[in-house]
């Protein structure tokens, strides 16, 4: 134990999990920092983050402060006495006091190719944007919002039947071999830091309500991009205008490009047919409807709302009420 690397871990969600069990098979993890736990389900009780939950399984000691920056998650970091802190995905944004505290400094995993998509989202605005390829780097983390210089970096092809909750899933699990190979050479200071360049940086700033309205006026694969990216949460939004019922509200969460013909409908316009069910696209074009989520109700299949009738041919999906 004595020759190994020591550090402490930073992460809230599960994405964080895999890298954390990554890190206690190659450092000495002296203890895990997480977000405070928030209420949560129908009973609305406090719940453990999952971070902390599997720090309990693992033995680790969990410290949750409420504040970051009134002395005392400095005053825990330098105690602990490590080599290197790693951060992915903790939810905060840490002063420099912090992330200097540890000899190596402290060291992020992000996942995007930096200067690509810095910021709280970058999963999400990857797939949003069309991009094919995204990945995971390890920086060196400053002051700056994911500005710091890169010392390792592995990519991975985005499918074309990925969204934000399946492509999370190989991003963690990359992330935890970043972990594996390249954080003890991080905190021995043996990465040579490569600068990034400020000029090619995009931003991934957190979604928004305004980004979950869905608009079919736009040509199909931007539609359905919009909605890969937002699924399986929060959801792309729209509000079904419907001739039979209420309007009322609706999650889409998977679309399908198709070769429907659409002449002359408006954006948005339902047809059913074939117990399939197309919604009118910009340029003439269509998209099938594979599953989407009405406001209170089920997951359900394009199929199961047409044969409900919860959507009927001439019904519109609009981007707002």
């Amino acid at each position: 134990m004595g020759s190994r690397a020591s550090a402490l871990f930073f992460g809230t969600p599960a994405i964080a999990v895999p890298s954390l069990r990554a890190l206690c098979r190659v450092c000495e993890v002296r203890g895990v920092i997480s977000q405070p736990d928030r209420p949560a389900g129908r009973g609305w009780t406090a719940s453990p983050t999952p971070v902390k939950a599997a720090a309990l399984e693992l033995g680790l000691p969990v410290y949750q402060p409420h504040k970051v920056r009134d002395g005392e998650l400095e005053r825990y970091v330098r105690q602990a006495d490590v080599d290197v802190s790693v951060v992915i995905a903790y939810g905060r944004i840490l002063p420099s006091a912090v992330l200097s505290a540890p000899r190596h400094g402290s060291v992020n995993l992000h996942a995007s190719l930096l200067p690509d998509h810095r910021g709280a989202a970058p999963i999400q605005r990857a797939i949003m944007r069309g991009d094919t390829v995204t990945g995971v780097c390890l920086m060196q983390m400053d002051e700056g919002m994911d500005t710091g210089p890169v010392l390792a970096r592995r990519e991975i092809p985005i499918e074309d039947d990925d969204d934000a909750g399946t492509l999370a899933e190989k991003i963690a699990e990359l992330a935890a071999q970043v972990t594996e190979e390249y954080v003890p050479k991080a905190a021995r200071g043996e990465l040579a830091p490569v600068p990034q360049d400020h000029s090619r940086a995009t931003h991934a700033p957190p979604i928004t309500r305004e980004d979950t309205r869905l608009d079919f006026s736009l040509e199909p694969r931007a539609v359905r991009n919009r909605v890969r990216g937002l699924s399986p949460r929060p959801g792309a939004e729209v509000w079904a205008d419907r001739r039979e019922r209420p309007r009322a509200r609706l999650r889409i969460l998977s679309l399908a490009l198709c070769d429907k013909r659409m002449e002359g409908a408006p954006p948005g316009t339902i047809l059913v047919e074939g117990g399939r069910v197309f919604v009118a696209a910009g340029g003439d074009s269509a998209l099938e409807l594979l599953s989407a989520q009405p406001d209170g109700k089920r997951v359900q299949s394009g199929r199961d709302l047409a044969n409900g009738r919860w959507l009927s041919t001439g019904d519109r999906l609009l981007s707002d009420s």
